[in-house]
């Protein structure tokens, strides 16, 4: 069914399935959301379907509930080898993908969808945008345009939060981001409690740094890149920008309500700009270069949907 990739410098390590093929793999299974359930879940210019749900997700959450059993199967294992009792310890997958990809959707219906499997009925989301530099320390820095740039994140207190998740620590807290503030909410934090399945969100979570002893990726039982060519992530980003400016810039709590009354050419050419200079210089930078690193890449192609799964076997 899956063909593999050959390259000039030799076999990929991913299997690589259509769309169709993919779908094949959870026909048995029932799809199970509704179309108020996805009404929750999509993205603010995401018009995700049932159907995709079907035919990507419901296949992907069979794959990782094998994964999660087993993994806590060989866990008890060990201990049992050991000679101790065994603790909780999550299962943690990582999503990582550009501005614009729709991997917070992707994140929150593979959420949704594997809640509902019996075997581990707690699914946390945490995303790392809580572990952004306050807008404060970031201009303290310097940083304010880099926003989103892998020196904008506290990575100390990210890798911490995750190494304490690994070792069962329960509960934690991990701090909140506002994107209607555009900045963490001092004194908010979300607590994850024994969780079965965490997944982490992220721009940067694959990412590995010369030098660093250890990176957050370490932590990652499983992870998933959200893909797209470089012109639908340009439209997507500029579709949403516009969408913003129409709903929540005209909030006067937003941080972005100065740009609630500029003409639809000039909010356009605005996003234009930031995604250039910010959003597709970190992309080329340092996001799309970890993609190779994933567990599966999601392939997008126009409006959002996933025409192929890459699926590491090696």
């Amino acid at each position: 069914m899956a063909t593999t990739i050959v390259e000039a410098t030799g076999i990929s390590p991913y299997a690589s399935f259509s769309r169709e093929e993919w779908a094949g793999l959870g026909t048995d299974l029932p799809v199970p959301l509704t179309e108020a359930d996805l009404r929750e879940l999509r993205g603010v210019n995401e018009e995700v379907s049932l159907e995709e749900v079907a035919d990507i997700y419901v296949p992907l959450a069979r794959l990782l509930s094998l994964h999660v059993e087993a993994a806590q199967g060989l866990h008890r294992v060990t201990e049992t080898f050991l000679g101790g009792l065994p603790a909780k310890t999550p299962y943690v997958i990582g999503i990582a993908g550009s501005v614009a990809a729709g991997k917070s959707t992707t994140a929150r219906i593979l959420q949704a969808v594997l809640t509902r499997w019996p075997s581990h009925p707690r699914v946390d989301l945490v995303t790392t945008d809580g572990f952004l530099f306050s807008n404060e320390v970031l201009g303290q820095l310097g940083l304010m345009q880099r926003k989103g740039f892998p020196e904008s994140y506290d990575i100390r207190r990210l890798i911490g939060f995750v190494s304490e998740l690994k070792s069962g620590t329960s509960p934690l807290s991990a701090p909140v981001y506002s994107h209607l503030r555009y900045d963490i909410v001092p004194g908010l934090d979300q607590t994850v409690v024994s969780p079965d399945i965490v997944i982490i969100e992220g721009l940067n979570v694959l990412q590995i740094g010369a030098g660093a002893p250890v990176f957050v990726s370490d932590f990652f039982d499983f992870s998933i890149y959200v893909d797209a060519t470089l012109p639908n992530l340009r439209q997507w980003y500029i579709e949403r920008f516009l969408k913003l400016r129409d709903t929540v810039f005209q909030d006067p709590a937003s941080y972005f309500h100065r740009f609630a009354e500029i003409s639809e050419e000039g909010a356009r050419d605005l996003a234009l700009r930031i995604w250039t200079e910010i959003n597709e210089r970190n992309l080329r930078e340092n996001i799309e270069p970890t993609r190779e690193r994933a567990s599966l890449v999601l392939e997008k192609g126009v409006g959002h949907s996933v025409r192929r799964v890459r699926l590491r076997r090696l």
